[in-house]
């Protein structure tokens, strides 16, 4: 790797920061059969942790690994043709005998399954496809339970699927596949953790104590100091301890923009030098300079009441009570209840976030920007 701060997904163990308990937790949990719902706020790094997990050897020799993100579907037919594909691109690599029983168990879409030169299937399913995209749901679970190792499962985003039309019966569908697929061990990932909650905790669902859930927190700064110093010196580069501490102070931890700043830092850091304090407000102009036509679109893309509650919450930085009144007034706001219909809408794209009754800017770099601006 040219730069060991990696900021593109996982690339294996050696550029990977700690979570040694959480891995060793979740590997044992899954390999004994128990489904898991792992919910952390997004840039945390929790699908970097499936993928590691997935990759640990107890796991990689004995079973069939499925990863799906599910964060841009808007339907069960969207989630069906992420599901079929994901399962179809790992079974390539184990010959044609493993993916052939795959492809045989699709009878509703086998049709729309096409094959390159050397006779490798692709999984050109468009949605048009999906007459009755619970059918082939069904005959997924046929293959699921029936496949020659036993499979692992991760579904990424999974609060998505309360958005879809008719949610709840797609949870119940979901559960009831699940519960008789023995052959299955599911992984449901999250960043919502009130929708997660209430998928998995609430008695009026369908998941209701089905599975074990985990939480994860920032990793901890003397291990990701550890980390950092660790990749620079592998480099024949190094950095004081202090700049860590300060990156890691100023994002909070969330190992996203840590990778992010620590990428900068380490390409703007020359061989045989040291990293220094003075590098720190370089490379964040840096980024925010690389960030600025996206953040205009952003910004551009709100209809004029949201952007006006969006920066005045980035002003405040976190604000509690967002329809009070001292807050209208104090950034001329229309009214508390155009307010709370802007914040929706804020909420839906992910633009602001909620974490104990707080409302912030959900992007820090984008926070930064404003605060530059």
């Amino acid at each position: 790797m040219k730069n060991p701060f990696v900021t593109k997904g996982y690339a294996g163990p050696e550029y990977f920061c700690d979570r040694v308990q959480e891995t060793v937790d979740l590997v044992k949990l899954l390999t004994n059969d128990n489904n898991m719902a792992l919910i952390s706020p997004r840039r945390l790094g929790k699908t970097d942790l499936i993928h590691h997990c997935f990759a640990q050897p107890e796991i990689k020799e004995k079973y069939y690994t499925f990863i799906i993100d599910i964060y841009a579907t808007s339907s069960l037919a969207d989630f069906v043709s992420l599901l079929g594909q994901a399962i179809l691109d790992e079974l390539k690599p184990h010959g044609r005998k493993t993916w052939e029983k795959f492809v045989g168990t699709l009878k509703s879409i086998q049709q729309q399954i096409s094959f390159d030169m050397n006779g490798n299937p692709v999984w050109g399913v468009g949605l048009g496809a999906y007459t009755n995209p619970a059918i082939t749901l069904d005959e997924i679970f046929v293959y699921l339970n029936t496949a020659d190792k036993p499979c692992l499962v991760a579904i990424d985003e999974f609060q998505k699927i309360t958005e879809y039309p008719d949610g709840q019966n797609v949870e119940a569908a979901l559960r009831t596949h699940i519960q008789r697929c023995p052959n299955a061990t599911f992984l449901f990932a999250g960043s919502k953790r009130h929708l997660m909650g209430e998928i998995f905790l609430s008695p009026s669902r369908p998941f209701y104590q089905s599975v074990i859930t985990m939480g994860l927190s920032p990793i901890p700064i003397e291990k990701y100091k550890e980390f950092a110093c660790a990749q620079f010196e592998k480099c024949g580069k190094s950095i004081q301890p202090d700049v860590v501490d300060i990156v890691y102070q100023r994002f909070d931890g969330i190992t996203s923009y840590l990778q992010r700043l620590m990428n900068v830092l380490f390409l703007n850091t020359a061989q045989g030098e040291t990293c220094s304090k003075d590098m720190i407000d370089v490379a964040i102009n840096y980024i925010l300079d690389l960030y600025t036509e996206y953040y205009d679109t952003l910004l551009a893309q709100m209809s004029e009441k949201q952007r006006n509650v969006f920066l005045a919450i980035a002003c405040e930085r976190r604000v509690k009570s967002v329809s009070g009144g001292a807050f209208v007034r104090k950034y001329h706001l229309q009214s508390p209840s155009s307010v709370m219909s802007a914040l929706r809408g804020l909420l839906d794209k992910d633009l602001i976030t909620q974490e104990n009754g707080e409302y912030f800017v959900y992007d820090l770099f984008f926070q930064l920007w404003i605060e530059r601006k």
